[in-house]
């Protein structure tokens, strides 16, 4: 059997591996396809260096996003209550619905920094009262705030 081959991929390739991972293929693949094509590179030392400091800064700027969404967390527990004001009719009856870029700019009046709309699970309401909204902040962070709907 011949023997493997190193390479770094430069590019994300399917079924074999994302962009900076160091696979082992065949010879022949990297040589004839890989190679020729600028899909991968040959594993050195100093490439292998290079990948390894580029993992680290991936790593440490995911680190930083997923800090600064904790922080966001804190400071919408920090306020506690949003208030959203609505015209009401008979039965404390809200005219429409609340919708979550309503919720967004509260947020962001609040808080002073911005939230996309499609982040943000706002339960049917059709009266007024305390509702409690799901604000996805990170993949693995998810805040919960008190929305106050107001005539």
């Amino acid at each position: 059997m011949a023997k493997r081959v190193q390479l770094v991929l430069s590019q994300d390739i399917s079924k074999l591996g994302n962009q900076g991972d160091l696979v082992d293929v065949a010879p022949g693949y990297a040589r004839n396809y890989l190679i020729p094509r600028g899909l991968g590179y040959r594993a050195t030392p100093g490439v292998l260096k290079q990948v390894e400091r580029r993992r680290e800064e991936e790593r440490q700027r995911l680190a930083q996003i997923k800090q600064d969404a904790e922080a966001m967390k804190t400071a919408i527990a920090t306020i506690g209550l949003f208030t959203i004001k609505k015209e009401v009719g008979a039965d404390d009856a809200i005219f429409g619905t609340v919708t979550s870029d309503e919720v967004a700019e509260v947020i962001q009046t609040m808080t002073g920094k911005e939230i996309d709309r499609r982040d943000i699970e706002v339960p049917s309401i059709n009266k007024l009262g305390e509702y409690t909204v799901l604000v996805k902040l990170h993949s693995e962070v998810t805040a919960e705030l008190k929305l106050r709907v107001a005539s």
